[in-house]
């Protein structure tokens, strides 16, 4: 028999609480527990292949194209930034102004993404990851830039996109 109270309660329990703990016992008996409900999600495999066509789109539409409408198929309308060396950046406008600002300064050609780990975390997928970025300042050298990054993923009208991302450069 499985006991409900522990004794210390048992033991100060008066006339009422004995009927229903005879009722909760008897009917104990007959219940079938259900696992929690867990929203659904699309099989791990799925979702990184979801993933590759986003961080691909941000190096064909983004820096290739310089189509910063693009970012709107890459960011929750709610994302979060957090550049190296520069404050926090908030919301879809304000990602598309820094994008864009940083792009056109350092003439960016590509950023070519690629993720070294991707785990499921609640109703989201952390993935850590590493990116070449290729760019040819205006009166420089081309030059590439190695810099490893951390995006917490969520999903948002049927889509994965980058919720929080982060990233700092290789030494």
């Amino acid at each position: 028999m499985v006991q409900i109270l522990p004794n210390s309660l048992q033991e100060k329990r008066g006339p009422s609480s004995v009927s229903l703990l005879g009722r909760v016992r008897s009917s104990a008996r007959c219940v079938n527990f259900l696992p929690m409900a867990t929203p659904t999600q699309a099989p791990l495999d799925q979702i990184k292949l979801a993933m590759a066509k986003t961080n691909d789109l941000f190096n064909t539409e983004v820096f290739r194209n310089r189509n910063f409408g693009a970012l709107d198929q890459i960011y929750t309308t709610d994302a979060r930034i957090l550049p190296p060396g520069a404050p926090l950046v908030s919301g879809l406008p304000a990602i598309k102004d820094f994008w864009s600002s940083l792009i056109q300064a350092v003439n960016a050609k590509s950023a070519v993404l690629t993720s070294v780990d991707v785990m499921q975390s609640g109703d989201g997928i952390v993935e850590i990851g590493r990116a070449k970025l290729s760019m040819e300042p205006e009166g420089q050298t081309a030059t590439e830039m190695e810099v490893k990054y951390v995006v917490y993923w969520r999903q948002e009208d049927g889509r994965w996109k980058w919720h929080v991302d982060i990233w700092n450069q290789n030494s």
